[in-house]
């Protein structure tokens, strides 16, 4: 793996964490830090971290987002149904996405401040 971690914005970081809690918990992923009101990393060798952005000034994702492996299309659904429950908006439904290869089936939301991040299982 080349990338050591990711990190996006949020106006909210306690919103955030309640929301990134609730929807990772349906990946299994667990929250790995937590530094009071101005950022939380999640996972173990690979960290995705949300928190206060320079200068105060978050910007949405401008056209890229981020996909986390789903051990099954249930667990993609639940990603998408708590994601939805807890404020996300929809970005593109649980389904099949022949486009992006045979057996990739996906969920896709944008989350509480617009970052769009998406469950994937891959089934070959």
């Amino acid at each position: 793996m080349i990338i050591n971690h990711i990190s996006i914005g949020t106006k909210d970081v306690v919103a955030a964490v309640a929301f990134y809690d609730a929807v990772f918990e349906t990946l299994s992923i667990k929250r790995s830090h937590y530094i009071d009101g101005i950022a939380a990393a999640y996972g173990d060798s690979f960290e995705f971290w949300i928190g206060c952005p320079c200068e105060n000034s978050p910007t949405n994702g401008n056209g890229s987002h981020v996909a986390f492996n789903a051990s099954n299309t249930e667990a993609v659904d639940n990603f998408y149904k708590v994601a939805i429950e807890n404020g996300a908006t929809c970005s593109g439904k649980p389904n099949l996405r022949p486009e992006y290869g045979e057996g990739y089936y996906a969920a896709y939301v944008l989350d509480l401040d617009g970052n769009k991040i998406e469950a994937v299982f891959n089934q070959f």
